[in-house]
């Protein structure tokens, strides 16, 4: 119970203090004359001017409030190396009970997790979050258990928004020793092909280490060993590397371990360079003058990223009409020079219906199909001039054709569809309009009847014919457009068709674009999850393993998104290299910075926290001693104090705060008490003057 006396004054404030001045005046003047019973007089003026005033005794219930406790537990991936983690267990287990053993005091249990961002442990961002709806007043004081190594540690005390103690428990142990590799830079992004430098510094730390030791070091570039090195601690290094492919290249750069190290996960640096192709060289030739002659030119020029070179051969050799040769073409057909001397410059190569005509010598033929065997690429968009006998598949490109010509044309109203292999293929795969029956674009009339002697068929023709196929060969690609009709889609003939994504997926695909693998495990970062997706042919997917950069293992489920396209979703809780595994194939990603805050410096310790902890009041101390049991302090009730903390004991403030329940009011010149107080005074005064 709290007691206390009150005003609520019954006239205005201005009155009542006019009142008061007016009666001490008077009882001056009464006094400086003497008059006889002016004290009583005196008396009885205040005591009216007083039951104006209206007093009261009050009488406050309160319920004394209990002070929180925060319990912060260090989660991070640092705190999983050597027994940490057994010994972070073990003491919050046990200042949990202790803690729940004192009166008066509420625990809540926080835990400091890694986000993935890259900020390394964020303990006091934790700390805040937890006591954000406590008022500062009933704060008891926050015990943190962790490695010491944190990331968000306030300037100052008053940094912390409340008056208590913050005590450090500090896991690991005073001999620990690391080794770490240290980014000092690494490129971004460079051209396929070229050759980038990455400079870093391996660097030991602890106890027996120091500067000048020699060490190897690792180079991998998509999980494969490209090269290795030698270098010494403390000393920069630079490290080239080849940008193999477009997107992103993965290189690991790998330290061996120091003896007695506290982990080797630091030992791993990881770089992603984003590979950028330079414009994509695709040769067209055109053949045969046909409406849809500019079909593949309009699209290919509209692409920026591709540099297109276009000859169309409108005059046979053999034509002789006696036109002057200066009226004949601005420029004569340079067949040497790209068929042979500069083949290999160009990504594609495209035969828009190319009838041969003596314009290219059989030679060359042998040379294209050398080139596309060795990684190049051929699409051959045909229409009568494939079933003639100017045929291209009399040539020596017709080992790497994969549909044979039967020597019919097929003359009749069509819509191309997709084959069942073409719902799964990621060039066909989605086209608008694919999933109704009959196709929502527009009928071809035109398409050359063959035989399949290889690959696969994507869209059909007339009677199930092929009308789209693909083939590997060797290190090279070939695609084959058996009809010269997909004009009518560009012109918009009965609502046209989806020919710019066909055409485009398909010269990008020959051109070997990543995205478009029939058969590809990728992964890629969205928000705070990791987003896996399998491309696959066949009709189902196996489930993926995940490896994180801690080594721990799960197994993730594969949901189908639609045909041929598999995807699963896992948290990326941790900063690092994810291994990404089917069993068939790999796929890596780094998440967060390539010098995360996490892994800079893993070694226990004290420091971090001690500026902050003695600041309020608290500790910040080791639970062992080099190779000594666990020593956890005793958890005391305190009064206010300066210093939180002894030999063997941790104080937390135990807090003055209170509810109020209820108020009782007592008047004390109101009612008939008042009254009798009033005219006890009277009567005195007029008792005293009748004598």
């Amino acid at each position: 119970m709290v007691w206390s006396i009150s005003f609520d004054p019954l006239v205005p404030q201005w009155l009542l203090i006019t009142a008061a001045v007016v009666t001490a005046l008077i009882a001056l003047f009464l006094g400086f004359i003497n008059l006889r019973g002016w004290l009583l007089r005196t008396t009885a003026m205040a005591l009216l001017v007083l039951a104006l005033a209206n007093p009261s005794i009050e009488r406050e219930d309160r319920e004394p409030l209990s002070s929180v406790v925060a319990l912060v537990v260090d989660k991070s991936q640092s705190q999983r190396l050597a027994e940490r983690e057994d010994t972070t267990t073990a003491a919050a287990e046990e200042i949990q009970s202790r803690i729940e053993a004192l009166d008066g005091f509420d625990l809540r249990l926080l835990e400091a997790r890694n986000s993935g961002s890259g900020n390394g442990t964020e303990v006091f961002q934790t700390l805040a979050n937890g006591l954000a709806d406590v008022p500062p007043e009933r704060v008891g004081g926050a015990i943190i258990i962790t490695d010491g190594q944190i990331h968000d540690v306030p300037e100052n005390a008053e940094a912390l928004g409340f008056d208590a103690p913050v005590h450090g428990l500090i896991t690991g142990s005073a001999d620990e020793r690391d080794r770490r590799i240290v980014l000092d830079t690494a490129p971004r992004f460079g051209l396929v092909g070229s050759e980038q430098t990455i400079s870093l510094t391996v660097v030991d730390q602890g106890l027996g280490t120091g500067p000048g030791d020699q060490v190897n070091l690792t180079v991998k570039r998509d999980g494969s060993v490209v090269t290795t090195r030698t270098a010494r601690t403390g000393e920069k290094i630079n490290i080239p590397v080849e940008i193999a492919h477009g997107g992103d290249n993965i290189f690991e750069i790998e330290a061996d371990s120091l003896p007695g190290e506290l982990t080797t996960l630091n030992n791993r640096a990881v770089v992603t360079i984003d590979g950028i192709r330079e414009n994509l060289r695709v040769l067209l030739v055109s053949g045969s003058p046909h409406a849809g002659e500019r079909t593949w030119r309009n699209l290919l020029k509209s692409d920026a990223s591709v540099d297109l070179v276009h000859f169309t051969i409108l005059r046979p050799p053999e034509k002789q009409d006696g036109t002057p040769i200066n009226q004949l073409s601005l420029i004569a057909f340079p067949t040497r020079e790209l068929f042979s001397v500069k083949i290999d410059e160009f990504d594609l190569i495209i035969f828009d219906r190319y009838v041969r005509r003596g314009v290219l010598p059989m030679l060359y033929f042998d040379n294209i199909a050398r080139y596309v065997r060795e990684g190049g690429a051929v699409l051959l968009a045909g229409g009568p001039d494939y079933a003639e006998g100017g045929s291209l598949y009399r040539t020596p490109l017709a080992p790497i054709l994969p549909a044979r010509p039967t020597g019919a044309i097929l003359e009749q109203p069509f819509h191309a569809t997709l084959a069942s292999l073409g719902e799964r293929h990621p060039v066909t795969r989605g086209l608008p309009g694919a999933e109704q029956d009959p196709p929502a674009w527009s009928r071809w009339f035109r398409a050359v009847d063959t035989e399949l002697d290889a690959g696969h068929t994507l869209m059909s023709g007339p009677s199930e014919t092929p009308l789209l196929v693909l083939n590997r060969e060797e290190k090279g690609r070939v695609a084959m457009l058996l009809s010269d009709h997909v004009w009518l889609w560009a012109r918009g003939f009965e609502g046209g068709g989806p020919h710019v994504p066909l055409l485009r997926r398909l010269a990008h695909w020959l051109m070997q674009e990543p995205d478009l693998e029939e058969e590809a495990l990728n992964v890629s970062l969205r928000g705070p999850e990791l987003i896996v997706e399998r491309q696959t042919l066949g009709q189902t997917a196996n489930d993926v393993t995940v490896v994180t950069p801690t080594g721990d293992r799960s197994e993730l489920s594969m949901t189908e998104q639609e045909p041929g396209l598999w995807r699963g979703s896992v948290p990326a809780t941790e900063t690092g290299l994810f291994s990404i595994s089917d069993g068939a194939m790999n796929a890596l990603i780094h998440v967060g910075p390539q010098n995360p805050r996490e892994y800079t410096d893993v070694l226990s310790t004290t420091e971090v926290l001690t500026p902050v902890s003695e600041a309020t009041g608290g500790t910040a101390r080791r639970l062992r001693d080099v190779g000594g049991d666990l020593d956890l302090p005793r958890v005391v009730s305190m009064r206010p104090s300066a210093s939180y903390a002894g030999n063997g004991w941790i104080g937390l403030k135990a807090t003055e705060a209170s509810v109020l329940n209820g108020v009782d009011r007592f008047p004390l010149l109101i009612g008939l008490l008042g009254l009798a107080i009033l005219l006890g005074a009277t009567t005195a005064t007029w008792y005293r003057e009748g004598r």
